[in-house]
């Protein structure tokens, strides 16, 4: 059934643009994978500007509801999709670096989100998602793997180990909460005294968290990752210097 537009208030075009697309995404009239009428169609039925228009999807982009992919074609215009890690990541990252969560509210959103995450997953993880898992393990453990790209592969561990969990969105939130904090762990792994002896440590916590979830002992597991993000991400909390670089007070 075509979707029915219409005309929108003038006062605060924007955000009406986008209390009438939210309508119909909660009215189940468009969803994943919907295409929205070209911008010079849909501005006039909806009674507004083009850079009205234009300013509510780059909102929609923004939040990860909606992709817009220029050109003409098939393939061109604004399309609904679902892809909310990335978004709210960004969000939550913001949030932070302006104060508005200190590390120790993260550091406890982590623990709480990453114990029920291992426990799930010593359930529920499919076998493709833990050798997924030990293939990043088995990178990290490579001794020409320089920091950044260790932090990158312990990030994709844990949200692969939340999505195998088989709850989305512990698997966005978990996503969204370490990569919140993602450049101060950089920072710390990077001003680590022995970097190799660091990086073995932390790898061997994870190659027994594998373990651990393989043999579906989900309570040892949430214990042990538990011991994992409180012994990096808790000397981040007991830097005095950090609460001052982050904004904290």
């Amino acid at each position: 059934m075509p979707v029915e537009w219409q005309p929108v208030r003038q006062s605060r075009t924007h955000e009406l643009v986008l209390r009438s697309i939210e309508e119909r995404v909660f009215a189940g009239e468009l969803k994943a994978g919907d295409r929205l009428p070209p911008e010079r169609e849909l501005a006039p039925v909806l009674g507004v500007s083009r850079s009205a228009l234009r300013e509510a999807l780059r909102v929609l982009e923004t939040i990860g509801v909606l992709v817009a992919q220029p050109g003409r074609g098939p393939d061109s215009g604004a399309r609904i999709v679902r892809n909310p890690d990335d978004a709210l990541g960004r969000l939550l990252r913001l949030h932070f670096a302006l104060g508005s969560y200190s590390l120790h509210d993260v550091l406890e959103a982590r623990v709480v989100l990453e114990r029920s995450s291992f426990e799930a997953a010593a359930r529920n993880a499919p076998a493709d998602d833990l050798d997924a898992a030990e293939q990043l393990v088995l990178r990290m453990g490579e001794p020409e793997v320089g920091v950044p790209e260790f932090n990158d592969l312990d990030t994709r561990f844990h949200v692969l180990i939340a999505r195998s969990s088989g709850n989305e969105l512990t698997s966005t939130l978990t996503s969204a909460v370490r990569e919140s904090v993602r450049p101060l762990i950089l920072r710390a792994l990077e001003e680590a005294e022995d970097w190799p002896a660091a990086a073995a440590a932390l790898n061997a916590h994870h190659l027994e968290l594998l373990r651990l979830v393989r043999e579906g002992r989900g309570g040892e597991a949430a214990d042990l990752v538990e011991e994992h993000i409180r012994g990096l991400h808790g000397t981040l909390v007991d830097e005095p210097s950090t609460e001052h670089r982050t904004g904290q007070g």
